[in-house]
């Protein structure tokens, strides 16, 4: 089980996401494949399904998140197109005795972290969206994904690097994702808007709460929280625990962009499957995670 890594903004073991915008993610059909035996139990314990929880870590099949839906006291597997049916079936091995709890759903696409090269906000080799500005004392900072800010790359307004934002104060992926950038070129504005949204406080996630997501890649779009808590398996190891899935489109760049609902944050781009055009499922970083563990308040 992977351990979350955090340290101070003077760190360097601390690896931070520069974020650009926001990003979201339609919703996929999602086609149950049915795991119970007819003389198992439809209900399972707390404890059972933690155990579950634990054996689809275990099992290591990138392409999979899954979270336990306290409703109906199952839990939800998501499988993207490249998990097989021989996956399904080791991940049901793993669960052994309690594989009854499982509820395998299938989602379009391939599952994975929203970072390509291209505009926005640049490092060295790739290219992400900026996330919410914020600030500790008078040095300001912009929250993005973990993911972005991996080994802590200074950051750029272009792609020919010729503007400087600043370097990565901050990191940490995998088992959170969520990353900072320190704004060291004084001519830059860091105002305390997402777009033309003004952005005053931040707010955890609740089921079926409307949210809005801006990403460098494809825009402004909007839907809902579908579930909290899940852990992602992008596979070679990155896993992340704690996020949000949602209906809101997204697609690569649109990483470390924000999520927001009215006035307020909500959470950071990590990945997801599909794109804009047939739909997918996308997952947040919880943005006040991110707030807490870098001591920052939002601009």
């Amino acid at each position: 089980m992977r351990i979350k890594r955090t340290t101070p903004l003077s760190g360097v073991a601390r690896r931070v996401r520069l974020i650009a915008v926001t990003t979201g993610i339609a919703a996929a059909a999602a086609l149950a494949i049915p795991t119970a035996n007819a003389s198992q139990p439809t209900t399972f314990s707390a404890s059972q399904l933690t155990a579950a929880s634990e054996a689809v870590l275990e099992a290591d099949v990138a392409g999979t998140a899954w979270a336990v839906d306290p409703a109906t006291k199952s839990l939800v597997v998501q499988a993207d197109s490249t998990v097989t049916e021989d996956d399904i079936d080791s991940i049901e091995r793993a669960a052994g005795a309690n594989a009854g709890a499982l509820r395998v759903e299938r989602t379009t696409g391939t599952l994975s972290k929203l970072i390509s090269g291209g505009d926005a906000v640049y490092a060295t080799s790739w290219r992400c969206s900026a996330g919410f500005n914020v600030r500790s004392g008078t040095t300001y900072y912009f929250l993005t994904a973990g993911h972005c800010t991996e080994g802590l790359p200074p950051w750029y307004t272009n792609s020919a690097h010729t503007t400087s934002i600043g370097p990565s104060a901050g990191t940490s992926f995998p088992g959170n994702d969520y990353g900072l950038v320190r704004y060291a070129n004084t001519a830059l504005a860091h105002p305390g808007t997402v777009g033309s949204v003004t952005i005053t406080g931040a707010a955890n996630a609740t089921n079926g709460m409307s949210v809005t997501r801006r990403g460098s890649t494809t825009g402004i779009h909007s839907g809902s929280v579908t579930g909290l808590n899940y852990t992602v398996n992008y596979g070679s190891g990155d896993v992340v625990s704690g996020l949000i899935r949602t209906t809101v489109c997204a697609e690569p760049g649109d990483s470390g962009g924000a999520l927001y609902s009215g006035s307020l944050a909500i959470g950071l781009t990590s990945g997801g499957s599909g794109n804009c055009t047939s739909g997918g499922t996308t997952y947040f970083q919880p943005v006040t995670e991110a707030l807490s563990a870098y001591g920052v308040t939002l601009v």
